[in-house]
């Protein structure tokens, strides 16, 4: 059912280039990666009036001349920005996957802020299922894995994308227990993913070892960068999410 998702390498926030005018999860970074048979890792957002936005921070002021969070923002507010300096707007998730047309596998993540909230994930999981491309879903969130559980047909693949140790600010808040719960996969029982997405620079580890050759879980690796990097996810991984090169 997975073959697809590991088949070829795997653009990280579409095959993005700044000075292309291609920038981060744009049509433009799609079609790009369209065009160079390369699958497409993108990720959603939620706006105010609750339609999934693919564009990856939870406030806009680094890649827009606005400032306010994408949360706080419609979905027509934010289809009017333009992105980083480029012609590129904010696409909302149904009009990206209409622009990949299934030409290549789409993997979308959806942010999260760890709070319970399942609006973004049940929106995601709606469009996905309206969609006849291969995609598939992921999240650093049990809880969201979780969910999809409930309302995704069996035909989409879900992950968890997870790394050893948390550096982030983002895990701030937690204790030291649901940290361990995360790098570890202690959650697994609950959240049964079809397949991992892990940091490159944490792997080899054992919690993404025995997921990958005792339940035969696939395992694509993020963010490779540089040759390293890329040698290092040959060895250790069963794809890679790539940026900055073509492979």
């Amino acid at each position: 059912m997975t073959g697809w998702l590991t088949a070829r390498p795997i653009a990280h926030r579409g095959l993005h280039d700044r000075a292309a005018g291609r920038p981060e999860n744009t049509l433009a970074a799609a079609r790009a990666a369209v065009a160079g048979g390369f699958a497409i890792e993108c990720d959603v957002q939620l706006s105010a009036d609750g339609e999934a936005m693919v564009f990856h921070d939870f406030a806009l002021g680094r890649l827009t001349e606005a400032s306010e969070p994408v949360g706080a923002t419609t979905a027509t507010a934010l289809g009017r920005l333009t992105v980083a300096g480029s012609a590129e707007t904010i696409p909302t998730l149904p009009d990206f996957l209409a622009a990949v047309a299934g030409a290549v596998p789409v993997i979308v993540e959806i942010k999260s802020a760890y709070d319970g909230d399942l609006r973004l994930a049940r929106r995601t999981a709606e469009v996905a299922a309206a969609y006849e491309g291969p995609v598939a879903l992921k999240s650093f969130d049990p809880a969201i894995v979780a969910a999809l559980r409930e309302g995704l047909p069996a035909r989409i693949p879900r992950g968890i994308v997870a790394e050893t140790r948390q550096d982030d600010p983002a895990y701030a808040a937690m204790t030291p227990s649901q940290r361990r719960s995360l790098s570890d996969l202690l959650h697994f029982d609950e959240t049964r993913p079809d397949f991992l997405s892990w940091r490159v620079d944490d792997l080899p580890c054992a919690a993404a070892a025995l997921c990958r050759l005792l339940a035969g879980l696939p395992v694509m690796t993020w963010t490779v960068r540089t040759p390293e990097q890329r040698a290092h996810a040959q060895a250790h991984a069963d794809q890679m999410v790539f940026e900055g090169f073509l492979p």
